[in-house]
């Protein structure tokens, strides 16, 4: 997955809306810094969020992502565009906020009116996809190829999670990385090798049993005969 663009509006130390666009910088690898409070952990915040509905290390549920310098007519949302295997695809993901009501009440005032989690997934031929948040949520990670936890393990690792990635179980390390690289041809390798293995076997142990059984019947002549 490569990132393309994300929009942060009114979303956690952003007040506002903020666009990086990360498919302006051309050279491989890039540095995001920044002094404590300035915003660097929100963006890898965002990513997670659009994907995941998430943040990274998933230290604060996504309803506690509204920027609190935000004003009350703001709309909080995440927008990401990526790259996956060749293919653009789009996502636009708002947790539950409070906006300010458009009209006064009979006391003159604004109230607040709720506004519903959301997300949206454009497919790369521009059409939304029609699940609902369950089903886009698993067709996210379908298109990724890996769940949240897989994720902040390998391609954003939080701060302090490093070790996971290094303590956990080889069994582990093999799904993560077999769903991040093509590994599918060195598994068929291997099980074409246990195959033969198991039939070589077979026919080892075959012609043992017929070399006792050979053994076993071979009689000698007495001297004088």
């Amino acid at each position: 997955m490569r990132p393309i663009k994300l929009i942060m509006s009114a979303f956690g130390s952003y007040g506002g809306v903020e666009c990086i666009e990360f498919d302006k910088l051309h050279d491989g690898l890039f540095l995001i810094t920044g002094d404590t409070g300035a915003g660097k952990t929100t963006i890898f915040d965002g990513i997670s969020y659009a994907l995941y509905g998430q943040t990274s290390g998933r230290r604060r549920d996504g309803d506690m992502m509204r920027s609190q310098y935000a004003k009350d007519t703001d709309e909080t949302y995440v927008e990401f565009h990526f790259n996956e295997a060749g293919k653009i695809y789009k996502i636009r993901r708002n947790p539950n906020w409070f906006r300010r009501s458009r009209r006064k009440n009979k006391y003159g005032e604004y109230a607040l009116t709720k506004v519903a989690a959301k997300v949206e997934l454009i497919m790369p031929d521009e059409t939304q996809f029609p699940g609902k948040m369950k089903e886009t949520d698993q067709k996210i990670i379908e298109i990724i190829g890996m769940d949240m936890d897989q994720f902040s393990q390998v391609s954003m690792i939080s701060q302090g999670d490093f070790m996971k990635l290094l303590l956990a179980t080889s069994k582990e390390r093999k799904e993560i990385f077999s769903r991040i690289f093509p590994t599918q041809i060195y598994w068929r390798v291997q099980a074409k090798l246990k195959e033969q293995e198991r039939q070589l076997s077979g026919q080892l142990e075959n012609i043992r049993i017929r070399c006792v059984q050979d053994i076993e019947n071979i009689s000698c002549r007495p001297e004088n005969s």
